[in-house]
């Protein structure tokens, strides 16, 4: 597995995503906790061969879980919304 693959982890398909997607050319995907934005910026032009403008990402902290009486949490992930150039798309997140 590439560099770029272990940085990208998968997109992330959501109503609200779908409507950033058509919208404003915005993309969503999960990536490693330790990816830059420059690090996701190189890995989605060189994986899905478009241009990138801009990279917003975010730290989602993990929810507090129980079962019976142990607590433990989820895992903390980070969010990378990418915007790409008018015009450009990435065919391969599910459009026809």
């Amino acid at each position: 597995m590439s560099k770029y693959h272990e940085i990208i982890r998968y997109p992330s398909i959501t109503e609200k995503n779908t409507n950033l997607r058509s919208g404003q050319n915005k993309y969503v995907f999960e990536v490693a906790l330790n990816a830059t934005k420059a690090d996701i910026k190189e890995a989605v032009q060189k994986l899905f061969e478009v241009d990138v403008e801009a990279v917003n990402t975010m730290v989602v902290k993990g929810k507090k879980k129980r079962m019976g009486r142990n607590v433990g949490y989820r895992p903390d992930r980070k969010k990378a919304i990418v915007r790409i150039k008018a015009g450009q798309n990435i065919a391969k997140f599910g459009e026809v």
